[in-house]
């Protein structure tokens, strides 16, 4: 800082802006008493304090300028300072402006929180509604933080939020400012880590379920209530949903009818549903909804579609979002970034979602999330073992990916195909083409022979790589087809023997496979609804083998996915429950073997087919059972499906469960391995045990002949069909089911 003594202007000018500046700061400094938005809970001893910066910063500018003023009354004798005395005073002056500034900048910082505080009071004000969640306490209360054995964590809770709460809003929101008191409230009263105060019981959560309506569920045979539900959506995902729905409701309906007349059970409770398909949400939404029409995959948009149907026809009351925005409205999520729980009871019985949007419920539902998570089911196409699914065995075993570590049941996920037994087999329904009269014009009809046409299943060009002299073989005895997604403007990839139609509507798609005989695989994608479309139209899916399988070893696609599966071909369910005439499975490096399937294939005469669980009434039939059977909520063990289905079987080392099974044409059923969690099981089937252990572990319960080792579950969680190990006898529950329907055992309904 420069002064220049000898003008005196230079010394009243910087003496008139420190004393303005003294004024400023000196107004801004109001005594806490008078202001009307500090928070309650402070005691008069923290509102002190928060005066004293103001005050020690009005002192420094006081003295600063008395300091100046002197050095301009003493112009007359400045003659008498020698050059020591000025050099003294210019220095005092300069520590001065420094520490000054350093205080200002202090100060002024202070300020600026204080104003953003009392601005996001204002911002949630605002937003609170009707019936106000955030607590207060006495403005001289005297909080201390309780020792309760009840609840061990509740000092360290008070901690955290001591250091955390400004960094989410919510918990202004609900009333926190940082004082042990408002810490107190909020953790008795909104989330349950510290004693409730004031004679309140746990009840009391706002956020705590309410006992469920009543109301009844009645089969409706019209589907206007859907296209209400979906109209609040829009895109090209929900257009397809939409259109799909449209394109099936006369069967839709038809089943409605013959479920009607032929159910005699008791009418089940209605429940209010939401349907929230999180991978159409947000940035992973839009980048879906780019790739729907160009031929991205649409297998996950046909089961919401069949799902949405399913529950509208039995009865339930839908609400449907794509919006991650709205979804937060729906639950009633806080203000700020979700680290606190939802402001009332869940609306939803049922929440359907899949694994984004199971994530953005958990990043908006705080403590909720976990109270709320049994009524949560996933779509999840590739499935979810128990080894993957519960965090903490899967970090210290060696099963964490990216997927997976949610705890939940592992049947609360909801799979495309049978798959995965330890997971509910959701499916879908088989489409079929239209009824109506096809014109003759259709289709480039004479590009091709009706009995004679090969369809080749892969919408994008990549698909089709290393796959030329696999699909000459086929194209020498039969004209060969695709439906290749074809961005304007590029060449075509596709070898020269292959008519490309690009890409057809769904209803343009089903007809050609209508006049085609073979619907031919490339190996990709996996396991998608394509295939069992076409075997309902009478096509024969050829398909690749693959030796070795593919899995999370040594493909791409199954990398870090939380499955052990080992895959033996594109279609797994078409080649296990299906087979021939229907499904041939080859190897296509082998010219020989393809050219002769296509040449048997072509010999055999094959009729439509549709396995019962692709049907309208196979799908209500099963939603139905999990709707009315599944509920996750309990504590006590599962009785759906009933003891009376349960088959043991004493595998042998080193298979699993699901192997174990299927030799006996059974399927494993993981709701009954608590009948098998015992030592009596163990006696029952005459098994001596020198050692019985309980242990956590997904091979349990099981047997280990080397010392002969029995060992029960300790964790639930982990009861799993899928576990194998080389040196394990697994223990499994079995069961038969209806024909043509996995997911239910005959004593099921």
């Amino acid at each position: 800082m420069h002064v220049a003594l000898r003008p005196r202007s230079g010394c009243l000018v910087l003496c008139l802006c420190l004393s303005v500046f003294t004024l400023l700061l000196q107004s801004l400094w109001v005594p806490l008493e008078m202001t009307r938005e500090e928070p309650a809970g402070r005691s008069p001893e923290e509102q002190g304090q928060r005066g004293l910066g103001f005050r020690r910063l009005a002192l420094r500018l006081e003295a600063l300028s008395t300091q100046v003023q002197r050095l301009s009354r003493e112009r007359g004798h400045v003659s008498q300072l020698t050059r020591d005395d000025l050099s003294l005073l210019l220095q005092s002056i300069r520590q001065d402006h420094q520490g000054l500034a350093r205080l200002v900048e202090r100060e002024l910082k202070r300020v600026s929180q204080r104003l953003d505080q009392l601005h996001q009071q204002r911002h949630h004000q605002s937003h609170t509604p009707s019936h106000d969640l955030r607590l207060y306490t006495g403005p001289s209360e005297k909080c201390e933080v309780p020792m309760d054995r009840a609840y061990p964590v509740c000092a360290e809770k008070v901690e955290f939020l001591r250091a955390r709460w400004q960094s989410d809003p919510c918990y202004a929101f609900y009333g926190v400012d940082g004082t042990t008191c408002s810490i107190l409230t909020y953790l008795s009263q909104i989330e349950d880590f510290c004693p409730f105060r004031l004679g309140r019981n746990h009840s009391s959560l706002p956020w705590h379920q309410k006992p469920h309506h009543t109301e009844k569920a009645e089969i409706r045979t019209t589907l206007s209530p859907l296209y209400e539900v979906i109209s609040n959506s829009s895109g090209p995902a929900v257009n397809f949903i939409r259109s799909r729905v449209e394109r099936m409701s006369g069967r839709w309906i038809q089943a409605a009818l013959r479920m009607r007349q032929s159910s005699n059970k008791t009418v089940s409770t209605q429940m209010r549903v939401l349907l929230y398909p999180g991978a159409l949400a947000g940035s992973v939404g839009q980048r879906f909804e780019a790739l729907v029409d160009r031929g991205g995959p649409l297998g996950e948009l046909v089961q919401w579609a069949d799902l949405s149907a399913s529950l509208t026809i039995l009865g339930h009351n839908l609400t449907f979002s794509t919006s991650q925005q709205r979804l937060h409205s729906l639950i009633g999520a806080a203000p700020g970034q979700g680290s606190c729980p939802i402001q009332r009871p869940l609306a939803f019985d049922l929440i359907y979602t899949d694994y984004h949007g199971l994530a953005h419920l958990h990043g908006a539902m705080g403590l909720a999330f976990l109270h709320y998570q049994c009524r949560f089911r996933i779509l999840d196409s590739f499935g979810t073992e128990p080894a993957f699914n519960l965090g903490s065995y899967a970090r210290s075993h060696g099963y964490k990916t990216l997927w997976g570590s949610w705890g939940l049941q592992p049947l609360q996920y909801m799979i495309m195909f049978p798959h995965t037994p330890d997971n509910s087999f959701l499916g879908f329904v088989s489409e079929e083409a239209a009824r109506e009269e096809v014109r003759e014009d259709e289709l480039e009809p004479d590009s091709y022979k009706k009995d004679r046409i090969a369809v080749i299943y892969g919408k994008q060009d990549y698909m089709w790589k290393g796959k030329s002299e696999y699909l000459e073989v086929i194209s020498e005895e039969m004209e060969t087809h695709a439906t290749v997604y074809q961005p304007p403007g590029l060449a075509s990839n596709l070898p020269s023997f292959i008519r490309n139609h690009g890409l057809l509507t769904q209803e343009h798609f089903l007809r050609l496979l209508s006049r085609a005989k073979v619907f031919v695989g490339l190996g990709f994608p996996y396991e998608g609804p394509a295939p069992i479309e076409a075997i309902a139209l009478g096509c024969v899916f050829l398909q690749p083998r693959f030796h070795p399988p593919h899995s999370s070893d040594n493909n791409d696609f199954y990398k870090g996915k939380p499955t052990t599966r080992q895959i033996t071909s594109q279609h797994p369910y078409a080649e296990k429950f299906i087979g021939k005439p229907h499904v041939w499975t080859v190897d296509v490096t082998n010219k020989t073997d393809v050219r002769e399937a296509v040449r048997a294939i072509l010999r055999t005469e094959v009729k439509t087919f549709t396995p019962r669980e692709f049907t309208c009434e196979g799908m209500l039939e099963r939603v139905r059972g999990y709707i009315t059977h599944q509920n996750f909520c309990s504590k006590s063990d599962p009785t759906w499906p009933p003891e009376s289905a349960l088959r043991v079987h004493l595998g042998p080392l080193g298979q699993s469960c699901v192997s174990v099974c299927r030799r006996s044409s059974l399927v494993c059923e993981p709701a009954l391995f608590h009948h098998l969690n015992s030592p009596a099981a163990f006696d029952r089937l005459r098994i001596g045990c020198s050692i019985m252990g309980k242990e956590v572990n997904h091979l349990f319960p099981s047997y280990n002949p080397w010392g002969r080792q029995c060992g029960l579950q300790q964790e639930p969680l982990l009861f799993s069909c899928a576990g194998s190990d080389p040196s394990h006898r697994r223990l499994c529950p079995c069961r038969a089911h209806l024909p043509g329907q996995v997911a239910l055992c005959p004593d099921c309904l």
